[in-house]
């Protein structure tokens, strides 16, 4: 991988300065104002940006996907790295992509998958960029088949303000390449990456859908599909009542089938769903009416992996639902194959009544991530969406807090925007050995919340 000509150069003139207003996060909380946010069209100007800001502090930005604030800098700066998505290299043998860290997942899909290749590990949406993917070690619905994102990266270039540009990889300044992967976006900008992709002979997905009615019946589907299915996740309803019930789905990409000529992602939905539309009782009557038709139709399928892997991908902006005060995606992993810790987290979430309207859950495997700060660890991973309502929501998710630290687990960062320092510690406690990879002049909302700095 070569390393970006332009950055060894003489600084350029700084891009100008765009309103910071429109700069989210996917919950829409916190709103913060940046102080000035620059949108780059070269990696050159990533350099001259960075020389520019020692005492503001930066942070990199790509589609704000997001849940909470690991994306936003609140009072310094953000650098817009979404325009850095050109494709340097496709090795179509071998499933090689070398792409810009603002390539998002949807623009690789478009050209990995009629060549019958497939992103190694994918989250629930394809508009990510690969610097966050990589920055958020971001996990899917095979993770108990291919751990993390970070473990599929092979190289990335890293832009620093005190070293410039270094090349990072398993074999080559390892340790600032462990750091990287899962580290926030604070240990500089990524510029570039190597990800290996994984072969298919088709654009479908082989899916069944089996409904329970226990958490120890999903504990007995996650066991026995682990082995056979490389995809498997559940969707609870926890507003159902005196007991849980939920819809486990289980699938592997489609051996029969053919390979599209092209792929292009849809833009989505422009249909907007009013917030008042949203609510406990309207979430209740979904959640019904999802359980029954999943309960009655044939368990087993042919669809397209778009549908599989993205279904919120169909509407634009779904997140404005939850009205104008946003909300947040409580994701948490509970150690062990325990279902007690899990069974007392959804009760206590359902029996308050701002939400949550949507909850997922997966047991994740044992496959390790290089990454220092990696969320996903052999366990059950629980996410849980709640309007928020002020500090009635934010009580209630530290009730959450307090379940998740009593059994050792761990709250995600790249969907938190209210967890303090003490379950950041309890949930990372080897952060302080992540401190000396951290950058001079990166810096954001959430590292500064959670280790007071």
């Amino acid at each position: 991988m070569n390393l970006p000509k332009a950055c060894h150069g003489p600084a350029i003139e700084l891009p100008p300065p765009l309103p910071s207003t429109k700069y989210n996060s996917w919950g829409r909380y916190p709103r913060v104002q940046h102080h000035t946010v620059y949108q780059v069209d070269w990696t050159d100007q990533i350099q001259s940006i960075l020389n520019n800001s020692s005492s503001a502090g930066c942070l990199a930005f790509g589609l704000g996907r997001s849940y909470g604030d690991s994306c936003l800098n609140a009072g310094r700066n953000l650098i817009d790295c979404s325009r850095l998505n050109r494709i340097m290299s496709f090795d179509r043998q071998f499933g090689l992509i070398t792409c810009e860290a603002g390539t998002s997942l949807a623009e690789i899909l478009q050209i990995a998958v009629p060549a019958g290749w497939f992103l190694p590990v994918t989250p629930g949406t394809k508009s990510v960029t690969v610097g966050g993917a990589i920055a958020n070690d971001v996990h899917g619905k095979n993770h108990h088949r291919s751990g993390t994102f970070g473990l599929h990266v092979k190289r990335l270039i890293l832009c620093r303000s005190d070293r410039g540009i270094l090349e990072c990889g398993a074999h080559l300044n390892e340790d600032l390449f462990r750091a990287t992967i899962g580290g926030l976006g604070l240990t500089g900008i990524i510029l570039s990456a190597e990800i290996a992709l994984k072969p298919i002979t088709s654009d479908g997905i082989e899916l069944e859908v089996i409904p329970f009615e226990s958490l120890a019946e999903f504990q007995a589907l996650s066991a026995a599909s682990d082995a056979d299915f490389e995809y498997t996740v559940a969707w609870i309803d926890c507003l159902s009542g005196r007991y849980l019930r939920g819809i486990f789905s289980r699938g592997n990409h489609a051996k029969s089938g053919h390979l599209p000529r092209e792929y292009k992602p849809g833009p989505g939905s422009s249909l907007d769903i009013p917030s008042f539309m949203l609510n406990r009782w309207t979430a209740k009557m979904f959640n019904s009416a999802y359980f029954h038709w999943n309960a009655m139709r044939n368990s087993s399928v042919s669809i397209h992996f778009d549908p599989f892997f993205y279904p919120l991908d169909s509407i634009r902006r779904w997140n404005f639902a939850y009205g104008s005060s946003g909300f947040l995606q409580y994701q948490c992993v509970i150690p062990g194959a325990s279902c007690l810790a899990a069974g007392e987290l959804i009760k206590q979430a359902a029996r308050r009544n701002s939400g949550p309207f949507l909850a997922v859950l997966k047991r994740l495997g044992g496959l390790t991530s290089p990454g220092m700060l990696s969320f996903p660890r052999p366990g059950l991973t629980l996410a849980l969406d709640f309007p928020m309502q002020g500090e009635r929501t934010l009580h209630n998710l530290g009730l959450l807090d307090q379940i998740v630290m009593e059994c050792r687990g761990a709250v995600y960062p790249a969907k938190d925007a209210r967890m303090s320092p003490e379950v950041f510690d309890s949930s990372f406690p080897g952060w302080r050995r992540f401190r000396p990879y951290i950058d001079p002049v990166m810096s954001s909302s959430f590292w500064r919340r959670v280790t007071r700095s």
